[in-house]
């Protein structure tokens, strides 16, 4: 068996204390399969030193949670690890830049549909209003350029009070109404070849689609213009993905959008998968055997 490293939340946050291990009992067993052992090890452990990381042939920081609640860490992490030549899948560059949500500009630029967007430095009353005067909107989301999980992500009315906004930088977007009447899609990739997708929804009256907040979800096979804009998406990624979760929504006209492109720790949904991660395993196998030609 080989054995890989799987990076894991910082030890002092609880809050996943409950939920990360099942996730890595997951991931163990589709590994074994094809023949990979993995040993947990809390990224915070690594931010300066990836000395103890250099005996793993691979590392895999897909259960990472908690990394946008110490989001100079992580990036400290990140540039010690590239500069370290660390075997990371995701590479070390894609884990910086991925982390914060701005990304979505580039690959605006690129070719992929995102929602309008307003950028801002911090989510004031008076930036709200003039995305709500901008977009002529009914309802805005409203969320931290560094978040997950629906972390500080408000869903407001105009004149509505921010009730803890982000405190940093945010992404101001019209709210689609398509995120409660079908929710959004999932399609996942690894070693860039489609694997399955996953509908998400949430429960009546909220937006959150999150399992925490009672989403509901369901494997679904995903229309011809889903899978094309995924196919989009990542050839706007010129990186050696192992893994890749695109996220998307319709629009009011049913135009696909692309929400996120998850890949730093992505749920992978393989409850829903058909093939019970057979893709995922086969994707860790590959990237393997070829760093040991």
């Amino acid at each position: 068996m080989t054995r890989i490293a799987v990076l894991t939340p910082n030890p002092e946050d609880t809050s996943y204390s409950g939920q990360w291990p099942q996730v890595l009992e997951r991931l163990t067993a589709t590994l074994a399969a094809a023949g990979v052992t993995a040993a947990p090890t809390p990224w915070t452990d690594h931010v300066e030193d990836a000395a103890v990381l250099a005996a793993y042939p691979l590392v895999l920081p897909v259960i990472a949670w908690g990394y946008h609640r110490e989001h100079a860490r992580w990036l400290k992490a990140c540039a010690c690890w590239q500069a370290a030549g660390t075997r990371l899948a995701n590479p070390a560059n894609v884990l910086g830049w991925n982390s914060d949500k701005t990304y979505l500009r580039r690959l605006a630029q690129r070719g992929a549909p995102i929602p309008s967007t307003r950028w801002v430095d911090r989510a004031t009353p008076e930036a709200v209003a003039a995305a709500f005067a901008e977009t002529g909107a009914e309802r805005l989301v409203v969320k931290p350029t560094v978040s997950g999980g629906a972390w500080r992500t408000l869903r407001l009315s105009p004149g509505e009070a921010m009730d803890q906004p982000p405190a940093g930088a945010a992404m101001i977007q019209p709210y689609l109404p398509s995120i409660e009447s079908e929710g959004e899609t999932s399609l996942l990739f690894f070693g860039r070849r489609f694997s399955h997708a996953v509908n998400k929804r949430p429960v009546g009256g909220d937006f959150r689609i999150q399992v925490q907040f009672g989403g509901q979800y369901r494997p679904v096979t995903p229309p011809d213009e889903a899978m094309a804009l995924a196919e989009t998406v990542l050839a706007a990624i010129d990186e050696p993905l192992l893994y890749a979760r695109i996220d998307m929504a319709r629009d009011a006209d049913g135009r696909w959008l692309l929400m996120e492109a998850e890949l730093i720790e992505p749920d992978f949904y393989l409850g829903h998968d058909p093939a019970a991660g057979a893709g995922f395993a086969r994707a860790v196998r590959e990237r393997l055997d070829a760093s040991a030609d």
